[in-house]
């Protein structure tokens, strides 16, 4: 226990809009913060609009060295949509596919450098692209269809990649949501971000990986009919 209290264990989630966009109701990130209720923390560090470069440059300040009281249980990293957006449509957000690659691999170095190890990463590689209903979005605020499913999955295969190597679990979100041609559109939102039905695709998807990780953290303070009601200190106060 810290001088100022007790430190529960911690799950980071970083990514860009579609972290940043999953504590909203029926979000996938407060879905698995509702699971993990009484055992750690969920911490939604999602970056709207980022990409891996500037995620890589902000990092240090998002996830510094945990102390002896602090415990990372996992981290998710979850970054690719913006990457992927078309070089010369969207130059803003767009990062070359072998930097994409490079940048995933530096974040997974820093966070074992700081004592976070691989086993404790979990990669999610993006979304299939609807590309008729995110044109409908671009058009919307004035721009032209700035993405492409088809480059999607370059970056999906990288992302993969990059996991294998690096000896992290990855979720393969662009496949899985595409198995035997399934009609994926419903999983979307407005054909990039997670509609509620998408967000469920991936926490159940994605439980099981953080389930593992997690599975030994005790609940923090007792239930409560195991309180001694006649003496709580000596329940509460071990």
């Amino acid at each position: 226990m810290a001088a100022g209290g007790l430190v529960w264990p911690r799950v980071v989630l970083f990514g860009d809009s579609i972290t940043q966009g999953s504590f909203e109701n029926g979000g996938w990130g407060a879905a698995i913060a509702n699971r993990l209720a009484r055992k750690c923390d969920v911490l939604n560090r999602g970056l709207s609009g980022y990409n891996t470069k500037w995620a890589l440059t902000v990092l240090p300040k998002i996830i510094t060295q945990p102390t002896d009281q602090d415990t990372i249980a996992a981290v998710v990293v979850f970054f690719g949509a913006n990457d992927s957006a078309l070089k010369d449509v969207n130059p803003v957000q767009h990062i070359p596919l072998a930097e994409y690659a490079e940048n995933l691999k530096h974040i997974i170095q820093y966070l074992k450098s700081i004592g976070i190890c691989e086993e404790k990463v979990v990669m999610i590689a993006p979304p299939p692209l609807d590309e008729s209903a995110w044109e409908k979005a671009c058009i919307a605020k004035g721009n032209k269809l700035d993405r492409c499913n088809s480059v999607t999955k370059e970056y999906t295969q990288a992302c993969v990649k990059v996991a294998t190597e690096c000896g992290t679990d990855v979720l393969d979100l662009w496949t899985l949501m595409q198995i035997e041609n399934q009609d994926y559109s419903s999983y979307l939102l407005d054909g990039l971000h997670l509609s509620e039905k998408g967000s469920r695709f991936l926490e159940t998807h994605l439980w099981p990986l953080l389930e593992k990780r997690t599975a030994s953290l005790p609940m923090i303070f007792p239930y409560w009919r195991d309180i001694d009601h006649l003496n709580c200190q000596a329940s509460l106060l071990l």
